[in-house]
């Protein structure tokens, strides 16, 4: 049979149900899907490609999903250190008012992407202004963006579209959409409870309802964002959101880490997913996720970078590594594992997209999206063990190749779908 890729000769972490790791493995694609995954020996006889990559001394791994950023503060990364959350909000909403464009966004992003590609991160959920901008760009460079319109009720919104507005343009932009692509879906963003009142928060969900859409939302997020919320109305951000009918299987939350006990319920009795990000919650001093008890209760739980002003990197393996080791401080070595982590990057992190049917594994019938990872340095040697490996040893630098819907990005580190060096000096200029 003719396909279009093989992938073959490495280690194939398939991130399946049972965790199926094929030594010497392959993965055949054809038309942007994962036909095949099993020995190299039998899939190279099986099938002749018009394009092959020799992952010989490698790990072929699932593309890691970075469930929660905003790709296009990469033009504002280092801009906002050392503050709180509060003091990170007042200067980065003033600098966004000024400096936002449809052009600059899509600098920006192209400058998210090509970070992202070279880490392994074959797609990511963006909430931002001008997601337009931003899926153009995104689509132009091959990559697997999950965004739509976004909605925030302040005075002046960079895209100068009042909230009074935003339900018909939104509604536009969905139609327009017409039939999702395999492994995307409709999306809608609501900011936070504290920037968008109970009932503009319900209009938001009946329209993504409508559509079929995944809301994403900003939730207690800290302590002072949850006690403004109750001090305005009575409730804290989750149990405003479950009294407004609004968690359930298509709400995706960004952060909870100020959670109680009944609110933790709430999410799992709902089938609410969390996008759980560590790094940027240790930086603004937010405090740590109740990841451990999340899971425990059978909440679905993906892993975000947050955007490249608050945690100054897109790079979901630090991600990794950080929620594998962050839970472990209060005492308990066991409380998120390598491969817990390592799932929740890849097929948890789909799941919490409501895709999991089409990425986040190697399986056939799924997306081709995945990462070659060069186990050739000191620093990834011996492999004992592949979730191991990922959780607390590879760094993002140590991804070779890069494939989103069956197309590589990026062949032996070097990007094929942008002009590195011209996105770097567009992104300076604006800088």
């Amino acid at each position: 049979m003719n396909i279009d890729l093989l992938v073959h000769g490495g280690d194939v972490l398939t991130v399946d149900e049972a965790g199926t790791v094929v030594r010497d493995g392959a993965v055949a694609v054809h038309e942007g899907e994962i036909v095949a995954v099993g020995p190299a020996e039998e899939l190279t006889t099986r099938f002749t490609a018009t394009e092959s990559i020799d992952a010989s001394g490698c790990l072929v791994l699932p593309g890691l999903i970075n469930t929660h950023t905003h790709l296009a503060m990469t033009l504002l990364r280092g801009r906002a250190d050392d503050v709180t959350l509060q003091g990170f909000l007042e200067r980065v909403l003033k600098w966004e008012a000024e400096l936002l464009t449809p052009k600059n966004v899509a600098a920006a992003v192209r400058l998210a992407v090509a970070e992202s590609v070279r880490a392994g991160v074959t797609s990511a959920l963006d909430m931002y202004w001008f997601h337009e901008a931003a899926e153009q760009a995104a689509r132009e460079a091959g990559w697997r963006l999950h965004t739509g319109p976004t909605f925030m009720d302040v005075p002046e919104p960079p895209d100068r579209i009042a909230y009074e507005d935003r339900l018909d343009w939104a509604r536009r932009d969905l139609a327009a959409r017409g039939e999702a692509r395999p492994g995307l879906r409709p999306i809608l963003f609501a900011h936070s409870t504290y920037t968008l009142a109970p009932d503009q928060l319900g209009e938001i969900a009946a329209l993504a309802r409508e559509f079929g859409a995944l809301l994403h939302i900003h939730a207690a997020e800290n302590p002072t964002e949850v006690a403004t919320v109750e001090v305005k109305y009575g409730k804290r951000p989750v149990e405003l959101l479950d009294s407004l009918g609004l968690l359930g299987p298509d709400l995706l939350l960004a952060h909870a880490v100020d959670l109680t006990g009944p609110e933790i319920a709430a999410l799992a009795r709902t089938g609410t997913s969390v996008a759980h990000c560590p790094v940027s919650n240790l930086k603004l001093g937010c405090g740590i996720a109740p990841v451990p008890r999340l899971l425990s209760a059978g909440v679905t739980v993906g892993l975000g970078t947050d955007g490249a002003v608050s945690s100054n990197t897109l790079d979901v393996l630090g991600v990794v590594r950080q929620a594998a080791l962050v839970h472990k401080a209060g005492g308990d070595p066991t409380a998120v594992g390598a491969e817990q982590a390592v799932r929740m990057a890849t097929i948890e992190g789909a799941r919490a997209l409501g895709l999991g049917d089409h990425l986040g594994s190697l399986e056939a019938g799924k997306r081709a999206d995945l990462v070659v990872l060069d186990l050739n340095a000191p620093h990834l040697r011996p492999l004992h063990d592949p979730w191991s490996t990922l959780a607390y040893a590879a760094h993002g630098a140590d991804v070779r190749d890069t494939v989103v819907d069956g197309r590589v990005l990026m062949r032996n580190r070097t990007l094929g779908t942008l002009d590195e060096e011209a996105v770097l000096a567009e992104l300076e200029a604006l800088a």
